[in-house]
């Protein structure tokens, strides 16, 4: 069933608008399987060859044409119908192919291929029609249609006097394969310079990191980070932070300028007695030295860091230098709290 589904070119539609493209498939079909003589006047095929004719016909008819001609089993007589019915297109299709063959030029299109699909749509067209269009007229449309820019180009095409149309459209499609190469060559780069080396060739190299990544361990005047942690002022001129010996009020963390500070309360200190080593609730120290902590805490409540306005460091180096700082100051003012509680 699959067999007789499949159509071998288009069927014929019932306004009839492929009708001239149908019967030059169908006749190609009927003398491909020796039945050609089937559809001529007078014949003397056999039925079998007549009885396969027709069924070809028929298969390749729209659903409502052959409800139509459901009767005949000529196909001869089927064939002279439909040529009835439908012949008048030559007289629509004819006008019309004649306009677009007079007004077809080849300037109006981008490409050859373009033009050439459209001249021989329009000549295939006109032949069907029982025009005729020999190859001399094909050669004469298209070299006189050429650009106004071209008029050199195309006196020298018909000096080679080309015998067809195929022959000159041959010429035309290499030449402009060969343009096209041209222009896309002139286009990769200006006239005059040198191409650009191959990115593929080239050695990639990781980027140097700067001195301040790379040699963090490296001492300098500028740069140093001691065995513990501290603030002072360095005795180099500049500013800077790493690891390494330098001096200064305190072996740490060094920087080019000193910051000036008052003391900033630690968020896990014990808030009893003010030490860093254990929170309130483990607290143990005296109820005086308590008291007394919370006095001096009354005495400066704003008790915070003021920053050099030029810094611009880690601000977590600088609360581990303030916390440490801090943590000093605590242990005096606790020897203080000591000393004067054993005067009282």
């Amino acid at each position: 069933m699959s067999k007789i589904a499949n159509l071998d070119f288009s069927a014929l539609k019932s306004n009839g608008d492929n009708y001239l493209e149908w019967a030059l498939d169908a006749k190609i079909m009927l003398r491909s399987k020796d039945l050609g003589d089937t559809i001529t006047k007078d014949n003397n095929s056999s039925d079998k060859d007549k009885y396969r004719a027709i069924y070809m016909i028929r298969h390749h008819l729209q659903e409502n044409l052959k409800t139509q001609y459901m009767t005949m089993e000529n196909p001869y007589d089927l064939w002279i119908a439909l040529q009835r019915r439908y012949d008048h297109q030559k007289t629509v299709l004819l006008p019309k192919a004649q306009y677009d063959w007079k007004h077809i030029r080849f300037l109006d299109y981008k490409s050859v291929d373009e033009y050439n699909s459209v001249l021989f749509r329009i000549v295939s067209l006109l032949r069907l029609c029982g025009e005729k269009v020999t190859e001399e007229e094909m050669l004469n449309k298209t070299l006189s249609t050429f650009p106004q820019t071209n008029m050199v180009l195309q006196q020298q095409y018909r000096e080679r006097n080309f015998a067809t149309y195929t022959e000159l459209i041959e010429c035309l499609l290499l030449a402009e394969a060969n343009n096209e190469l041209l222009l896309k060559n002139s286009e990769m780069r200006p006239p005059g310079t040198a191409p650009l080396p191959d990115i593929s060739k080239l050695a990639i190299e990781p980027k140097k990191e700067s001195n301040l990544v790379q040699h963090n361990d490296h001492p300098g005047p500028n740069r140093g980070r001691s065995q513990g942690r501290g603030r002072g002022s360095f005795k180099a001129h500049g500013r800077g932070r790493g690891r390494g010996t330098t001096p200064g009020f305190s072996r740490g963390r060094g920087r080019g300028r000193s910051v000036s500070f008052k003391p900033q309360i630690k968020a896990d200190r014990c808030h009893k007695c003010g030490m860093g080593n254990h929170w309130a609730k483990n607290c143990r120290n005296p109820k005086h030295l308590c008291e007394l902590y919370m006095e001096s805490l009354k005495r400066n409540p704003e008790a915070n860091m003021v920053r050099d306005p030029g810094y611009d460091g880690d601000d977590d180096d600088d609360l581990e230098d303030v916390q440490d700082h801090q943590h000093e100051s605590d242990k005096v003012d606790h020897m203080e709290f000591e000393t004067s509680d054993i005067l009282k």
